[in-house]
């Protein structure tokens, strides 16, 4: 059984989602389900096939949360530190063509959220900046076309 890494943050957020399907989510569809039955033939019934089909993607939308939380590897952030870049890691980078600086948190797939700076352990960049340390010069191989970048920083906080 592979572990999936994540930190505490992402973990408690898969928990509240979790949470909130099964407590919220389930029971209106259960209701909306009802309530389609009532009126009759479920064979051209729009609602009741769109009910149970809402109700089918949340249930496995549940199975999915439950399996992940199942495997999570939570990773302590606070109680990392180093100079090299790993899982955990916020990197300040510098475009090396633009001068443009961006910071990313490194963070397990599931909780990767670029408009937030959180970006996935598995994506190209993440994959550039393993290892590396301040000073550092990266070439990612990105969808637009190799970029450089420098590591202004590292931090674990």
């Amino acid at each position: 059984m592979e572990k999936v890494p994540m930190t505490a943050e992402g973990h408690a957020a898969l928990e509240t989602e979790l949470q909130r399907r099964q407590s919220e989510e389930r029971p209106a569809i259960i209701q909306m389900i009802a309530e389609a039955r009532a009126h009759g033939d479920l064979s051209e019934n729009a609602e009741y096939h769109a009910a149970k089909e809402q109700q089918s993607h949340n249930e496995g939308r549940v199975a999915e949360l439950e399996d992940l939380l199942s495997r999570a590897e939570i990773i302590d952030v606070s109680k990392l530190s180093g100079d090299t870049v790993k899982f955990g890691a916020r990197v300040k980078l510098a475009d090396e063509d633009t001068d443009e600086e961006k910071t990313y948190q490194i963070v397990g797939d599931q909780e990767a959220d670029v408009k937030e700076g959180k970006i996935s352990i598995s994506s190209p960049i993440s994959r550039a900046l393993i290892g590396k340390s301040k000073g550092d010069s990266v070439e990612v191989a990105a969808p637009g076309g190799a970029k450089s970048y420098e590591i202004l920083s590292v931090k674990f906080n």
